[in-house]
């Protein structure tokens, strides 16, 4: 005879709880930890177009400028849409005549649409940041000595584990600094600058230990070690001059240092990479779970400005640090987001541009050189979906055109007044390509002026409006107000302007360089 077991209903009601549980938790759970999606930057990037009901782009030109299909170095055929967003123009057509309007209306109104239609919206919610000193050296830069520590910045990813970011930033000071000393913190490639060697006999030690190890591994190396008693396996790093700047002065770490201020070399691939494949992972990714981006969602350039303040974060907790005089820098791509970060972050007290281009201080309506059909293909992942729209020649809502964009790198560099905002180019014949189109900046630069006069810092001391103004000769700096422009007769680098930066910056912030 079968034995029928009756449960108490309390055991039933748990039971029935647990399982109801289990199906309500068990698909969050699968949805949570789902491996991220896998996209070529080709994948994704028709993804995005897909979403954006464009069928068809037009090609970027090429940078080889004996191509078929070469950028337009024609200056009489770069201004085909001529007439630039008024920074100073309310979208409802007010003017903007006091600093009030600017700040509580007019700026909000350029952020947005820059966040809604060029770089993209950093989510409201994104993950803490914990910082962790991994270590820290006593090193020499030049002939000072310096206080050297390695951070990681480790983004919490409890709510999507499969995806892990780890932000890597080193912060160089000086070791004798009397207190809290300025900062540039540099897009670029972190780690320890200069670390600190074994002594003589240290270096006895680990040879002796590696030659213990070596022979254990493989003892016919006895005999190898006894026939040259006097070779190491392990030698002391031999004196090296350092790679002199292209205008013969010290790197750029070695003049910072000099001159009594701090380096921070932010690494922005440990935040976002740089590519469309990965536009899924770093911090993208893991803020929407591993699935592709929606069309407003942030692009790689907004993602490192935001890891970019999440260092200032840590510095701002840094009592070797004058937190109030932090500034931001790069070059070329890093130029961009070095510029989105002064214009987005407004903690940020200066910048140093170098040769940014399109997407950073040259005009986006110019045809000249680099084209927004160039970060609409091949550069699409730096900038938001919605950025795809204006290089579309078929699409769902017809085609756009550079001309459509509500915004222009005028108003982007406006967004950094009244803070100190140096732009910086070198010359195409030294290897500073047409691609990048100075003048194009120059020009974004000469409007952005209005800004910064309307905020009450003083201004680029060059006479005229964006349509008239005579950009200056090579190595002829204006470093006499807030906002600054100096092309030097470097190439592809702003390391010639470095020292000029400094200058500036000093007499800004009123530090005095150690005697």
């Amino acid at each position: 005879m079968e034995r029928v077991v009756t449960l108490p209903f309390r055991t039933l009601l748990v039971a029935g709880c647990f399982a109801w549980g289990f199906a309500v938790w068990a698909p969050a759970m699968a949805q949570t930890s789902a491996p991220p999606v896998t996209f070529t930057s080709d994948q994704d990037h028709q993804n995005m177009m897909d979403q954006l009901g464009i069928k068809a782009l037009r090609p970027g030109p090429s940078g080889n400028e004996k191509a078929p299909n070469h950028a337009n170095n024609d200056e009489s055929l770069a201004n085909p849409y001529p007439n630039l967003p008024d920074p100073l123009t309310l979208n409802d057509g007010q003017k903007v005549t006091t600093a009030q309007v600017w700040w509580d209306k007019r700026r909000p109104e350029i952020v947005e649409m820059y966040s809604k239609y060029v770089y993209g919206r950093i989510p409201k919610d994104t993950p803490k940041v914990t910082w962790t000193v991994a270590a820290t050296d006593h090193e020499m830069i030049g002939f000072t000595p310096v206080i050297a520590k390695d951070l990681i910045g480790e983004v919490d990813n409890s709510a999507y584990p499969a995806i892990s970011v780890k932000m890597h930033m080193t912060l160089v000071t000086p070791a004798r600094a009397k207190g809290p000393v300025p900062v540039l913190m540099m897009f670029g490639r972190a780690g320890f600058p200069s670390p600190h060697e074994p002594s003589p006999d240290e270096f006895d030690r680990v040879n002796a230990a590696w030659k213990v190890v070596l022979e254990q591994q493989d003892p016919s190396l006895k005999e190898v070690f006894a026939q040259h008693p006097a070779w190491q396996p392990v030698k002391a790093t031999p004196f090296a001059f350092p790679q002199m700047n292209e205008d013969g002065d010290p790197p750029n770490t070695w003049q910072l240092i000099n001159a009594g201020w701090g380096y921070a070399m932010f690494d922005p691939a440990s935040v976002q990479a740089d590519d469309g494949a990965g536009i899924t992972r770093g911090i993208i990714g893991l803020v929407n779970k591993g699935q592709p981006r929606k069309p407003e969602d942030w692009g790689a350039l907004r993602a490192w400005q935001w890891g970019a303040g999440r260092g200032l974060d840590y510095l701002e907790t840094d009592p070797s640090v004058d937190a109030k005089h932090v500034g931001i820098e790069g070059v070329s791509r890093y130029g961009k987001a070095a510029l989105v970060t002064m214009a987005f972050d407004q903690r940020f007290a200066m910048v140093l541009v170098g040769s940014s281009g399109k997407g950073g201080a040259t005009l986006l309506r110019r045809n000249f050189g680099e084209a927004v059909e160039s970060l609409t293909g091949g550069e699409y992942y730096w900038m938001a979906g919605n950025f795809i729209k204006y290089g579309a020649s078929e699409a769902t809502f017809g085609s756009m055109n550079p001309g459509d964009i509500p915004v222009d790198s005028n108003e982007l560099i406006a967004l950094c007044a009244p803070r100190l905002t140096f732009i910086s180019y070198g010359i195409p014949e030294k290897g500073d390509a047409k691609w990048l189109d100075h003048e194009g900046s120059f020009m974004a630069t000469i409007d952005a002026n209005r800004v910064f006069t309307l905020l009450g810092a003083k201004a680029l001391d060059i006479q005229g409006d964006y349509k008239t103004a005579k950009m200056p000769p090579v190595n002829e700096g204006h470093l006499d107000g807030a906002l600054a422009w100096r092309q030097h007769d470097g190439g592809h680098t702003d390391a010639p302007n470095m020292k000029w930066f400094l200058l500036w910056a000093d007499k800004f912030i009123e530090h005095t360089p150690p005697q």
